[in-house]
């Protein structure tokens, strides 16, 4: 089964529109959503603490942290700031993702290649905190490499440029730019697991483009704005119900087993 990790991350981008300086007295609030999306069938939440607290807020990592029955994901920069937070709240996954001030959401991975001596430490000290530890990295076979050497557990694949290249070509997915990107991330999760690491994947996924990369059989999908987004009109529970659908109709029966060997394990 590819497991769901739903991102609630613009449940809190709503909240901060209006009551950006008052979190625990506003609403929506990501301390209640996760609830509703674990009763749609997540099999994990995902947030990211920013270091400009832009949407998620401390109050928020510490209460779902107690409150998810599932598992909790946190996105965060490998930072000393957030390595603090990380192996004070102890989340079941922490993510290492690239961030930018100006950006709107993260764009392109993290360059494992570039810093792996200090992502290596980063590594070892949220390992010895107890958690999984992922870096969200490009389909690039460099990166792959560095990141088994840094002594990551997890990567989770890019995959943005597919969801471009999808909605570029009409979500033609038998088109050559579009099996092309596939191809990529269908490589990087090969060349993952060949390491010995989970291969996951997630960014600008939706419930159009969502079926060709479940079918490559991640162990997990990461999807936050398109779910968020049609829970306006369905509901949460709904608009993960529906998600995991979309995914369950495309995967394969096992995580990681049946298009690049046994290195997934979950």
């Amino acid at each position: 089964m590819v497991q769901l990790c739903v991102n609630i991350d613009h449940v809190a981008t709503l909240r901060q529109a209006r009551y950006r300086d008052q979190p625990a007295f506003a609403e929506p609030d990501p301390a209640r959503a996760f609830h509703e999306a674990e009763l749609g069938g997540a099999h994990g939440i995902t947030v990211h603490l920013r270091e400009d607290r832009r949407h998620i807020a401390d109050r928020d990592v510490d209460l779902l942290r107690a409150l998810v029955r599932t598992r909790l994901n946190l996105e965060m920069a490998a930072t000393d700031e957030m390595v603090a937070v990380a192996t004070r709240v102890r989340p079941h996954t922490a993510m290492l993702v690239p961030e930018a001030r100006r950006e709107v959401t993260t764009e392109g991975g993290l360059d494992v290649a570039a810093d792996g001596p200090r992502l290596r430490d980063v590594v070892a000290q949220l390992k010895d905190a107890g958690c999984l530890v992922s870096a969200f990295i490009d389909a690039d076979g460099r990166q792959v490499d560095a990141a088994a050497a840094a002594g990551f557990d997890v990567c989770e694949v890019h995959t943005g440029p597919y969801a471009h290249a999808f909605a570029d070509h009409g979500g033609d997915a038998a088109h050559d730019a579009v099996f092309a990107q596939l191809e990529k991330v269908f490589g990087a999760g090969g060349a993952i697991q060949a390491a010995g690491m989970r291969f996951n994947a997630g960014h600008a996924l939706n419930y159009a483009n969502v079926g060709p990369i479940a079918a490559l059989d991640p162990c997990e999908l990461h999807i936050g704005h398109a779910i968020v987004s049609r829970a306006i009109y369905t509901g949460l529970r709904a608009a993960v119900r529906e998600m995991r659908a979309a995914i369950d109709a495309a995967a394969p029966a096992g995580c990681g087993h049946s298009h690049h060997g046994d290195g997934g394990d979950d």
